[in-house]
């Protein structure tokens, strides 16, 4: 048999293991981070903005908390409301209703077109959720919290910030889960090593000369 044939079908069998690694979250991982980042043209139907802004968004499945960080600026008009909105149809597309407080988020900078925002949530709580949301799952925060998660989950939940300029919301992003560091860490250590064994299988061997 040819080796040298088969160094190709390892790697490739190897990188795809652990691009899965990547790929698919632990289901006992927690907590989860979503990111997301915020702009006029990611709006439905899109708007004429040279607002920017990011929104990092960590859920908590145990402690049963959702940490919000907003960071905006160069906004047209000034912010009236901010929430986050689930659960979309499809992933990444269309509007839905808002899932969390309403008028907006508790201490959100309403009124500027720069700001930050960084805020824990007690899941626990109805007051928390949007009552529309709340009655649409089971009329519990533990099943708004549920159905939330895995808007989150899936890519059907997104932040938009709400303006004088856009009633409509002037700049939102879908949340998307970011890769775990241990994934990554697992993924470069494992292509070292294969690179580094690759190259050891493809050296020549060395040819022996002057044995007694």
């Amino acid at each position: 048999m040819n080796k040298s044939r088969s160094v190709p079908s390892a790697l490739t069998a190897v990188v795809l293991s652990l691009l899965t690694l990547v790929a698919v979250p632990s289901a006992s991982a927690t907590p989860i981070a979503y990111h997301a980042v915020l702009d006029g043209p990611s709006e439905s139907p899109p708007v004429a903005s040279s607002g920017l802004g990011t929104a990092h968004v960590i859920y908590d499945s145990t402690a049963k908390t959702l940490s919000v960080d907003v960071t905006f600026s160069g906004l047209t008009g000034t912010v009236t409301v901010a929430h986050i909105h689930c659960c979309t149809a499809i992933p990444e597309a269309g509007t839905v209703g808002v899932a969390t407080t309403t008028p907006t988020f508790p201490g959100f900078p309403a009124g500027f077109t720069d700001g930050t925002y960084d805020r824990v949530f007690d899941l626990t709580d109805p007051l928390f959720f949007n009552a529309p949301f709340l009655a649409a799952n089971g009329g519990t925060a533990a099943g708004a919290e549920a159905a939330l998660a895995l808007g989150l989950a899936e890519g059907r939940a997104y932040l938009n910030i709400h303006t004088t300029f856009a009633g409509g919301g002037e700049i939102r992003g879908f949340l998307n889960e970011l890769p775990e560091p241990a994934s990554l860490a697992l993924l470069g250590a494992g292509l070292l090593g294969l690179a580094a064994s690759r190259r050891r299988t493809l050296q020549p061997k060395p040819t022996l000369v002057g044995t007694v």
